[in-house]
């Protein structure tokens, strides 16, 4: 891997996501391979947000590798307010091997890779969730053996992991069509930076408002909750707008036969998912959390086995 962060699947080349997805699956079907392979190196992760999958993932992932993580809590230091990001970067440089973020603030993120002379990796902001969507990829590939020709319908709200996904899509030759309320869409420069990679593996990056229009031909059907961290106030007014985009049984029967049902967690049941879809036979969603493990593993791996 020639990339030195992992802020963004845009800033990667396309063999540089398959290198980590490659390296992820080996890892699943061979922990005992890397054992041991980052002794000795140690990850700060900070945390604006609360964490469930993100923090035991990367933890694990760690003490599985040989090496130690160390989680801080973004009230503990209160990036940009009791002392400036870059001076936490170059602080946190001269004791650990890399740094694991996961803000409201994209923008941290960014200014915090500018500064720090290890490893920076974008463990969720507000814009994008890379470690989200290349788990997720991985999923995608072992269930239905293939990714590049793969139609992914996401179905909700145009947020950080729609354009990631878009992203992770284009880089790895999958169709991603995203359907949202009006008001909701994607942030239209990850669009046309997805839809200008997509041109070079052959994918096809595609936006709208009608929900039958992005399932038909899918093979995966994919949600996430209507209101994230940070929008709690706005839940009921966008539990109404988006109760037309529900996945439930009626929608998954619109995709392709054989489809596969995603979210990244948690999900808000009878809300933009039913019981009757995340715990049928269809769901991936608890296999696509697990690959969390495995995903990040093989990023801990390129990045901090230097």
């Amino acid at each position: 891997m020639k990339s030195t962060d992992l802020i963004s699947i845009h800033d990667l080349e396309k063999d540089e996501v398959q290198e980590i997805l490659d390296l992820a699956v080996r890892v699943k079907k061979d922990p005992a391979s890397e054992a041991g392979a980052l002794s000795g190196r140690t990850l700060a992760m900070i945390f604006e947000k609360p964490s469930l999958r993100t923090r035991v993932s990367f933890e694990s992932g760690m003490t599985q590798l040989g090496g130690h993580a160390i989680a801080i809590q973004g009230s503990e230091i209160s990036l940009g307010k009791r002392e400036a990001v870059g001076d936490v970067a170059r602080t946190l440089s001269g004791m650990v091997n890399g740094i694991m973020a996961r803000t409201f603030s994209h923008q941290l993120l960014i200014d915090l890779a500018e500064h720090a002379s290890v490893p920076v990796i974008n463990g969720l902001s507000d814009h994008l969730h890379p470690c989200q969507a290349l788990a997720d990829f991985m999923t995608v590939g072992e269930r239905l053996g293939r990714i590049a020709g793969v139609k992914l319908a996401y179905v909700g709200d145009g947020n950080n992991v729609a354009h990631s996904l878009m992203y992770a899509g284009a880089k790895l030759g999958a169709h991603v069509s995203v359907a949202t309320p009006s008001g909701y869409e994607p942030d239209a420069g990850v669009v046309k930076r997805a839809q200008e990679d997509a041109r070079a593996t052959g994918s096809r990056i595609e936006t709208g408002h009608d929900v039958e229009s992005a399932v038909r031909g899918a093979h995966v059907i994919y949600t996430d909750t209507w209101a994230s961290m940070g929008q709690e106030a706005e839940h009921e007014a966008r539990v109404a707008v988006f109760r037309p985009f529900q996945v439930n049984a009626a929608l998954m029967a619109r995709a392709e036969p054989g489809a596969i049902f995603m979210h990244c967690l948690p999900a808000h049941r009878g809300e933009e998912v039913t019981d009757e879809v995340i715990d049928s036979p269809a769901s991936a969603v608890f296999p696509q959390a697990h690959n969390r493990l495995h995903a990040q593993k093989a990023v801990l791996l390129l990045l901090l086995g230097r």
